[in-house]
């Protein structure tokens, strides 16, 4: 088990568990908020992760305070990471959270360890450090204190409106390094939103968040994803979504067609099942070969956002933030000689 040396207790006495049952601090909250929500407490060997290099990404290193999401997105494609704990990917990974208590900490440590290399870090990337346990924990101030401190550049990508607590760190940072952020709203139906999506904030609100942190200097950018095929992404549905993220002053627009990766697969066609059984053999038709609607599909509904994000203006807004960006960007850091391996 992978997180045999992530204790806070020693290996107990009920070895019929899964491990991070015993060997993690266990807390059920009795409130609203957390009904039937437990949070597994750990300490974090490490917390800067590397990405794996099959990953297609922009960046090389993570931050995930977090295991686990409330936001319960049926689609989310990091549900089989859960299967790692001894939990499912299904409502194990809605409800059982692990949370690195001693995220803060090692932060700090590993931006200070001289083979550290300042590269940028990407968070929310895996699961939302933003989601709903962040109100209690309150990991991310001492994230964001020690990456301004250390003028290390990252960015944030969320569907928590939590974000707009941390924006005078926010701020901050900013004038020391490179920050962006960015929302994810892949539709703006309420409907649907609250059948999908049940644990997050509403579209609009998010929406809102783009515009405050904006508003504020801070670069938000929308992440139009997923758009779910036969669900999502007509015309009609496209348009509205393209000309609410253009109203609310996103800097940016990227469409992503929905991906099933086993774990997520199972949940999400599960719902289809019971919300839009007459969908079933379409999906099934449309991912028959593997995770990924097939490429002419997924480029047609990226070329359609593209037109809109031109008609509605937000290229032309990108096109001015980055000439403005290359005038005012702060001085970056010297970079280190040499590149931490973090285990």
């Amino acid at each position: 088990m992978r997180w045999d040396n992530l204790r806070l207790l020693e290996d107990g006495a009920r070895p019929d568990l899964p491990l991070i049952e015993r060997t993690a601090v266990t807390r059920t909250i009795d409130t609203p908020e957390f009904s039937g929500i437990t949070f597994y407490e750990i300490h974090a060997k490490s917390i800067i992760n590397r990405v794996p290099a099959a990953s297609h990404v922009p960046f090389h290193w993570t931050i995930n305070p977090y295991r686990g999401c409330i936001h319960a997105c049926t689609y989310c494609f990091a549900r089989k990471t859960h299967e790692y704990l001894d939990f499912d990917a299904g409502s194990d990974f809605d409800s059982k959270i692990v949370v690195k208590v001693n995220a803060a900490e090692l932060v700090r440590r590993e931006l200070a360890a001289p083979k550290w290399a300042g590269e940028h870090i990407a968070m929310g990337t895996n699961v939302d450090c933003y989601q709903r346990a962040e109100g209690r924990y309150q990991l991310m101030p001492g994230i964001l204190s020690a990456l301004r401190d250390a003028g290390n550049p990252f960015s944030i990508l969320t569907k928590g409106s939590l974000i707009l607590r941390d924006l005078p760190l926010l701020e901050e940072a900013a004038e020391r390094t490179e920050v962006g952020t960015a929302v994810s709203v892949g539709f703006v139906d309420k409907e649907l939103w609250r059948l999908i999506e049940p644990g997050t904030p509403s579209p609009q609100k998010r929406l809102q968040v783009c515009a405050t942190l904006n508003e504020h200097g801070i670069g938000c950018g929308v992440l139009m994803g997923p758009i779910l095929p036969f669900l999502t992404d007509s015309p009609a549905q496209l348009d509205a979504a393209v000309r609410q993220i253009a109203e609310a002053g996103a800097t940016s627009v990227s469409a992503i067609t929905l991906h099933l990766r086993p774990g997520a697969r199972e949940w999400f066609m599960a719902w289809l099942r019971e919300h839009h059984p007459e969908l079933v053999q379409p999906y099934e038709r449309l991912y028959g070969r593997g995770a990924y609607a097939p490429k002419e599909f997924q480029e047609r509904i990226s070329r359609r956002v593209r037109d809109l994000a031109t008609e509605y203006g937000i290229d032309r807004r990108a096109t001015e933030r980055n000439a403005h960006r290359r005038i005012a960007a702060p001085k970056p850091a010297e970079p280190r000689p040499q590149q931490l391996t973090l285990l």
